[in-house]
This record gives C-alpha cells, sequence and structure tokens, in this order.
C-alpha cells in the first residue's frame, strides 16, 4: 500500500473564494458597474482603470481579507476535499502568503487572526468534521518563505491558484504540483496539472484521474 499523500493547500483563492465578496464590496463603493462579472480578476481590472485605481485596488482586498472576512465563502467543493483527506488520513497543511497586517487598512485588521477565525467558522478544526489542527496551518511574509515552508514539509503534492507561485521553480520536482484554476489559465505550465475545480483536485491527488 503506497503511503498517504501530504498534502500542502495554499488559502486566498484556493481555500477561500472572494469573487462575490470583492464585487459586492466595489459595487458598495461605486467603483464598478453591475454588469461587470463576479470574478476577482474582472474586478480588479476594471478598478484599476480609475484614477488611483491600485490604491483603491488594495483597499478593497484589504477589506476583504480582514473585516469584511467573514462573509467569504468556501471554495466550491473545497469541504469535500478536506473530508475525503480527513476519511483517508491524509495530512493537509495551509500555506499561505499573507502579511500580518494589510498596508491599506486603517482599521489594522490582524489578517491571520481573521483567516483562522474563518477557518474555525467553517469547521476547518473540526475533529468531527475537517480535521485539522491549527499548527497544520502557516502564514509566510514573502512567496519565497512560503515556498520554502512548503518544501520543508515534505509533501507529495501542493495545490495553489497563482501561475507565478510555480514559474518560480523554488517547488520541489519531486512534489505533485496542481493550479487550481476555476476562472482559466493564461498559459500551460510544464510538469503542472491544472484543475478547473476541487472535484478535479481531488481526483488528482488520489489518481482517479489522469
Amino acid at each position: 500500500m503506497s503511503a498517504a499523500p501530504v498534502i500542502a493547500v495554499d488559502f486566498d483563492n484556493t481555500i477561500v473564494s472572494y469573487d462575490s465578496l470583492i464585487h459586492g464590496l466595489a459595487l458598495k463603493g461605486n467603483l464598478i458597474e453591475a454588469t461587470v462579472s463576479k470574478n476577482k480578476t474582472a474586478v480588479r481590472d476594471r478598478v484599476r482603470t480609475l484614477p488611483d485605481g491600485e490604491r483603491r485596488w488594495q483597499e478593497i482586498q484589504a477589506a476583504a481579507y480582514g473585516k469584511e472576512m467573514d462573509q467569504a465563502q468556501p471554495a466550491e467543493g473545497v469541504q469535500d476535499f478536506f473530508s475525503t483527506c480527513a476519511k483517508r488520513n491524509c495530512r493537509v497543511y495551509i500555506v499561505s502568503h499573507k502579511t500580518e497586517y494589510a498596508a491599506q487598512d486603517d482599521g489594522g485588521t490582524n489578517l491571520h487572526s481573521a483567516a483562522m477565525d474563518w477557518m474555525a467558522n467553517h469547521g476547518f478544526f473540526n475533529e468531527n468534521g475537517l480535521g485539522l489542527s491549527q499548527d497544520q496551518v502557516f502564514f509566510e511574509d514573502t512567496r519565497r518563505a512560503k515556498l520554502d515552508r512548503v518544501n520543508s514539509l515534505g509533501c507529495s503534492h501542493f495545490i495553489d491558484d497563482l501561475e507565478e507561485t510555480f514559474l518560480e521553480g523554488s517547488v520541489s520536482l519531486a512534489m505533485e504540483k496542481i493550479l487550481y484554476a476555476p476562472h482559466g489559465a493564461q498559459r500551460d505550465l510544464p510538469g503542472v496539472k491544472r484543475a478547473a475545480n476541487w472535484r478535479e483536485v481531488t481526483g488528482y491527488v488520489f489518481n482517479d484521474v489522469d
């Protein structure tokens, strides 16, 4: 019998979907039209066309990742994935590139605490549910530190939504790399599998699909 997978999963836009929340925040701020897709990238691209658009976009992100985080939703199917991992006795780590505070948040919300509270509220630390412990969650200040952490954990699989993460070439070659891309990807990445949803991620990890 082969060893159970050891899996590292990114947090923002991988476990958590901010699409509806960010769209709503931008609408509330009169920064986009209602016709803009409920898609983080579509909202970002529209807001950045405005005067001082980059700052406004960073303020939306700061609110979504901080004081409004409780309104964000789990990505469709992600809880089923974690439940499957728990049933199969897989070790799963959440490894996030996330600073403790956002520069554009005047309220000083602790982003790490907001993320941990969100996970607790959605059953990630429930022994009878998704089965993680808080010591399986890591927040790193830089992308490089995040990748170093993933490598140090001895993972067999790594799941992330950012193409740039895999382009850096810092992830162990022995690791199965999966790009979570619910809105499609800009390019094909050598040695990286692409999953449009968490059902496909589950299939790749447990060898149910090619």
